[in-house]
């Protein structure tokens, strides 16, 4: 685990899909089959990068991991408005806030070590407490596929103690 950066992130407009799921059901690839080839069709994205979305319906426990529970997960760009979107695609309002910024290196093996030390070490020693909106991985150019040599950021909302 790396933090990397504390980031008072504005408020973003995205366009994505959406599925309920939960670790133990999960539809990540389902999700991505799907808007992968959708997305193409978006004429006004920001950038190159994609965003994989937690929504959580409450606020969670991570030290009571329940692998059962439901939360939706969201595939998405970052658009610089909402005018065109195709009819199979929806609007997403990402609130702005304060983020700690964790760079992960690996495959998704490695992606849920580095989920347990943020919950389990970092986040119970910081300045700092879980906030109640979406955590995010922001997936940029150096992001490959569960590949070991792959990096995405963690993007955790937090809040000061």
């Amino acid at each position: 685990m790396n933090l990397l950066r504390i980031v008072s992130l504005p408020k973003k407009l995205l366009v994505g899909q959406q599925l309920e799921m939960s670790i133990s059901a999960n539809r990540t690839f389902e999700l991505w089959s799907s808007f992968m080839p959708i997305q193409k069709e978006l004429s006004n994205k920001v950038d190159q990068n994609f965003y994989s979305i937690q929504v959580y319906p409450h606020q969670p426990d991570f030290s009571q991991f329940n692998p059962n529970a439901i939360f939706t997960k969201w595939a998405a760009v970052e658009v610089t408005d909402f005018a065109n979107i195709p009819d199979n695609l929806k609007p997403f309002t990402l609130q702005g806030g304060l983020y700690a910024v964790f760079l992960h290196k690996g495959d998704v093996k490695a992606f849920m070590k580095n989920i347990q030390s943020i919950f389990g070490e970092w986040l119970p020693n910081a300045e700092y407490q879980l906030d109640h909106r979406p955590h995010f991985e922001l997936l940029g150019e150096k992001y490959k596929n569960n590949d070991p040599n792959s990096e995405e950021e963690i993007w955790i909302p937090i809040r000061p103690k």
